[in-house]
């Protein structure tokens, strides 16, 4: 990939220029920012190949509530084209993907639909509102052969039509120039989609004042929407799919070459801490999102969402470590699969970092068929028969409650924080003892629970004084497995994000 830049000056201006380019070149700094010095700025990024070929425009979160399409265009940025050039503006409506908001913040109605306010059909050519008049103007200056807007719809179209969900709208509509290119990509993407209903489908004509529309009549661009569904759907399976249906594109145009994986290495400076955030089948909704609450405390980091199919394909060779949040460990050893778990041994056993939160902890420990095996604990599962009740597992202890948690001195070392009890929110995590199996190292105690959460007899007095939190190594790897919920509160994030510092090798 190369930067071309245009300039004149003396000698350190020459400098400061091939520094610049290098830079621009690893996608490490924007090409510029669009709507600068107002509310609505954003950056935007230009890669080229070494070999001439189409420009393409891509755009993501026109939308503010449809974050998928705004990660996907920031992950394309760091693929290694060959040919042509890029021009990409991942987050275009800054405002509203912060605030999760479908529509331009503070702009009244009729002008607050980022997506209807580009040159309408049969009227000036002009763009409403400042970011929309910004992303035209670059769009008239790099003149993009094709333009590519990802968005999100609320539903499967082949099953609730009123939604564009799972769809490719194809603003091209009167002339079919498109139907081969899009035919490829509904066939990459519904190879991946099991259910009939669900699979993506080929949608004639866009919106009115809609990028891809106005590129279509005013510039002479094909221009395609993609959708996915929000609908019960991981964020990163969204951006997968998002993915997918750029990489069929791109390897059709010959700007990427064929058989390569969707999700290319972060090109950011050295000292980033690169982690990977599972987000798929097992976890909660509040898992991921209070992960990326600690991860906003810690500088120099990039945190990326992947999914079960993104590990079996081999993504975590891009990261430092890798996070599992709350939610169900068997579970998310199910969506794995066996090449998914042995992917993440794999990454551990070669120096990366595992994080498991609660179910993250129960798939890493070493009693159960599914689980990891990378930390040499057991969990307290037993079966026993209640009064009553009849036979219950010993892990589930009821409902979310606050109990005391004490650090060790190594824990203080790790983590930081005090040596005096911290409430910390506790959730059926697991209780955990030694495993004794050989062949992996002991576990180190960081904290200890001081209170204990009893819901069944035989449960009494097994968690006061067990490990809340343990750390241990795995061949070159470090494994850190957290008991309790320390990610949902505010004041115990500062030793979560060192934990995590911790396994990423920092």
């Amino acid at each position: 990939m190369k930067i071309l830049c245009r300039h004149g000056g003396g000698p350190a201006f020459h400098l400061i220029a091939a520094i610049l380019a290098v830079f621009l070149a690893s996608g490490l700094l924007p090409a510029a920012e669009l709507a600068a010095g107002t509310k609505w700025a954003t950056p935007y990024y230009i890669v080229e190949g070494t070999q001439p070929g189409p420009t393409v425009l891509l755009t993501g979160g026109l939308h503010g509530d449809e974050p998928a399409g705004a990660r996907a265009a920031d992950q394309i940025r760091h693929w290694p084209i060959t040919r042509g050039r890029l021009v990409i503006v991942p987050r275009a409506n800054e405002p509203g993907l912060t605030a999760g908001t479908r529509h331009l913040p503070g702009i009244p109605r009729g002008k607050h639909d980022l997506n209807r306010n580009f040159p309408r059909s049969n009227e000036t050519a002009e763009a409403r509102t400042v970011i929309a008049r910004a992303i035209w103007e670059l769009a008239r200056k790099e003149h993009p052969d094709w333009v590519i807007d990802l968005h999100e719809g609320y539903h499967f179209h082949q099953i609730q039509p009123k939604s564009v969900g799972s769809t490719i709208l194809d603003a091209n509509s009167g002339t079919g120039i498109n139907m081969s290119v899009v035919t490829r990509m509904l066939e990459a993407i519904n190879g991946t989609v099991p259910e009939e209903k669900k699979r993506f489908v080929r949608l004639r004509g866009t919106a009115n004042g809609s990028l891809a529309r106005a590129a279509a009549e005013r510039l002479g661009a094909r221009a395609l929407i993609l959708e996915t569904t929000t609908r019960e759907q991981a964020l990163s399976l969204r951006t997968r799919q998002h993915r997918i249906m750029v990489r069929s594109l791109f390897e059709k145009l010959g700007i990427l070459n064929p058989g390569g994986p969707t999700l290319a290495s972060p090109d950011v400076p050295a000292e980033t801490l690169k982690a990977a955030l599972y987000d798929a089948g097992g976890t909660t909704t509040n898992g991921p999102r209070d992960v990326r609450k600690v991860m906003n405390g810690l500088p120099s980091s990039l945190l990326w969402r992947i999914g079960p199919a993104d590990i079996r394909e081999g993504a975590l060779r891009h990261f430092d470590l890798v996070i599992f949040p709350g939610g169900s460990g068997s579970k998310q050893a199910t969506a794995l699969q066996p090449e998914g778990r042995e992917q993440i041994r794999t990454f551990v056993e070669k120096g990366g970092g595992f994080v498991g939160i609660c179910a993250g902890s129960y798939l890493a420990a070493a009693n159960y068929a599914w689980s990891l095996k990378i930390s040499n604990h057991r969990t307290f599962c037993e079966m026993q028969d209640i009064p009553g009740a009849g036979r219950r597992s010993m892990w589930y202890r009821g409902q979310s409650q606050t109990v005391t948690m004490e650090l060790s001195d190594e824990g203080r070392k790790i983590l930081g924080g005090s040596s005096r009890p911290l409430p910390v929110r506790y959730h059926n995590g697991p209780i955990v003892s030694p495993a004794g199996l050989a062949g992996l190292p002991s576990y180190r105690v960081l904290a200890s629970f001081r209170q204990e959460v009893v819901l069944y007899e035989p449960q009494r007095g097994t968690m006061i004084n067990s490990p809340a939190i343990i750390a241990s190594t795995f061949g070159l790897g470090r494994v850190l497995c957290i008991s309790p919920h320390p990610e949902s509160s505010p004041t115990l994030r500062p030793l979560v994000a060192n934990g995590i510092r911790w396994a990423g090798g920092r």
